[in-house]
């Protein structure tokens, strides 16, 4: 499925979710590598840099690959459609006038009806005093503080709006955006979305605003542009940051309550809710722009409200654990706040798990770049429901299948339709790369492959490629 980092078109995604099937449980998660673009038809897991097995991408195309007619990023552009996830669009590049300048407008407007309102009620009240009415006031009745218990949705938010950030990313043409980040740790690191940070990478500038009004600026310690995973430090961070405690995304159950924390349209500090929706949903998403490489997750749904500007931000369980990293939304129209164009929630948003984030931030921060998993082979990124087919060639001309790689040594060949990983159903290449990012380099997977209209079944282990490119 493919979808919008808030707001724009991204690849083809999988046209049905995956369904797991009633066996051994999946391998632990990890991430795993960018897939390979070849075109309409092709994409690569290899060694090259359009596939999760690094070996490039399918022919005719660069990895990533050019993203499809279909939705993007959760912060991005309106798309229209059925795509998995949200485009990146955030609010327009300073100086930043339109939805933003109508949108004020609207909020001082009902700020000066709100104060003429309270003034008349206050005045009709004070005129009516000794009317012998018999209505109490909380103060008459002894109630003067509101006590709330520390599983309750406002106890939560508490406790966690001071550990998030706004992100302005700014790029040295002045173009750029709002996101969302939370403290990942003590030393001043931000975890957030690549797309997020993205206009400042090449020398933008970048700044992380916290719910009490401190400023800092910050850098971009490492991004993973495949995951949609990226990690700032602040600069002069202060000593007393909060890191938000990481919870176990494995252990997440359809039907649990979220809590989503971020910047939607710009407006800092939003706290919506929900439940988790769904599992191991595929999803491929983008900036939508001719230039865009593609992310993929697997990822867990949420009917939490999601929309441009969350992205980056913590999506919280019940007891303000982090379960995930808002990152893309589905959406069906082009409205926004202020007619922007800018597409909105509608129920359908999906996150990074954390246990996969946690494991590239921690890469990042320690080298700088990401470290994916690979099959070695390149497949087909078409949307299906048969499965992920080995292509017939790589990028330029290069073997579908890379020599000596997991696939090679576990005997798959081009033509053959990888229909499983492990326990997972894999019904397209972009789910197979969503699957295998879920895994770290070495783990051992077993893949189930059609051939000559035969099942069968292979281990292999996961090998490893470095950075985006």
């Amino acid at each position: 499925m493919s979808t919008e980092n808030e707001g724009t078109p991204v690849p083809p995604a999988p046209s049905a979710p995956p369904v797991p099937v009633a066996s051994p449980a999946a391998s632990p998660a990890a991430p795993q590598e960018a897939p390979a673009a070849g075109g309409a038809d092709g994409g690569q897991y290899g060694t090259g840099p359009t596939a999760p097995d690094g070996t490039g991408a399918a022919p005719g195309g660069a990895w990533p690959p050019p993203p499809p007619a279909t939705p993007a990023y959760a912060d991005g552009g309106a798309a229209g459609g059925s795509g998995w996830g949200a485009s990146y669009q955030q609010p327009a590049p300073k100086p930043r006038n339109g939805r933003g300048g109508l949108l004020a407008a609207v909020l001082v407007a009902a700020l000066v009806a709100g104060g003429l309102g309270g003034g008349l009620g206050y005045t009709l009240a004070k005129n009516n005093d000794d009317s012998g009415s018999t209505t109490v006031s909380a103060t008459d009745s002894g109630a003067t503080q509101v006590k709330r218990a520390a599983g309750t949705i406002a106890a939560v938010a508490a406790k966690s709006l001071p550990s998030t950030v706004t992100i302005e990313a700014e790029s040295n043409s002045g173009e750029g955006g709002t996101g969302t980040g939370f403290v990942f740790d003590k030393e001043g690191h931000i975890l957030t979305n690549n797309h997020v940070v993205a206009e400042a990478v090449d020398g933008g500038k970048l700044t992380a605003t916290f719910p009490s009004g401190k400023k800092y600026d910050a850098e971009v310690v490492g991004h993973a542009q495949g995951y949609d995973v990226a990690v700032v430090k602040l600069k002069n961070a202060p000593s007393d940051l909060k890191p938000l405690a990481l919870g176990n995304s494995d252990k997440v159950a359809v039907g649990d309550e979220t809590i989503a924390i971020g910047a939607p349209f710009g407006l800092s500090n939003t706290v919506t809710t929900g439940i988790i929706s769904a599992k191991n949903r595929p999803v491929a998403s983008s900036d939508g722009s001719a230039t865009s490489k593609s992310s993929y997750m697997s990822a867990l749904q949420t009917d939490a409200s999601i929309n441009p500007g969350n992205s980056g931000g913590p999506l919280l369980d019940a007891s303000g654990a982090v379960i995930g990293i808002n990152s893309a939304i589905q959406s069906t129209s082009s409205g926004g706040l202020g007619g922007s164009g800018q597409s909105g929630s509608i129920g359908l948003g999906f996150a990074i798990p954390i246990n996969q984030a946690k494991y590239v931030a921690q890469q990042l921060i320690k080298t700088g770049k990401p470290v994916y998993a690979k099959i070695g082979a390149s497949v087909s990124l078409e949307d299906s429901t048969g499965g992920a087919k080995i292509t017939e060639t790589g990028t330029s001309g290069t073997a579908a299948v890379e020599a000596g790689g997991p696939a090679a040594q576990a005997g798959l060949k081009p033509g053959d339709v990888i229909t499983k990983l492990d326990d997972h159903v894999i019904d397209s290449g972009p789910t197979l790369i969503g699957e295998i990012w879920t895994h770290q380099p070495g783990d051992k997977v077993t893949i189930t492959y059609q051939r000559g209209g035969q099942e069968h079944t292979a281990q292999l282990t996961l090998a490893s490629r470095d950075g985006d490119n």
